[in-house]
């Protein structure tokens, strides 16, 4: 197979995934779901349980274990708080040049 049709053939199966999970938890085991996510940086995919936290909000747990408030939304917590870890703190650090 040639470079650029691995290439192609990752990008669709990328897109496939993107489509199939929403935004939100699905229903799974009582009132918890879960939730995939997709590097943005090509660093690869996770996939977290989510349940309802302490005060109403939804909470997903990290790969290492770690049960975190979901900020805008579970998918982009996940996300940036675990494959684009670095790349997210430096998106969001001050521009440090004088």
């Amino acid at each position: 197979m040639s470079p650029s049709i691995k290439t192609g053939a990752l990008l669709a199966a990328a897109a496939v995934l993107a489509l199939s999970s929403s935004g939100e938890a699905r229903p799974g085991r009582g009132s918890g779901g879960s939730v995939t996510v997709c590097s943005q940086y090509g660093k690869g995919c996770v996939s977290g349980p989510t349940r309802p936290g302490r005060f109403g909000d939804r909470e997903v747990r990290l790969p290492g274990g770690t049960w975190i408030g979901c900020k805008l939304d579970c998918r982009q917590t996940l996300r940036e708080e675990s494959v684009d870890f670095f790349e997210t703190l430096n998106e969001r650090a001050p521009d440090n040049r004088r």
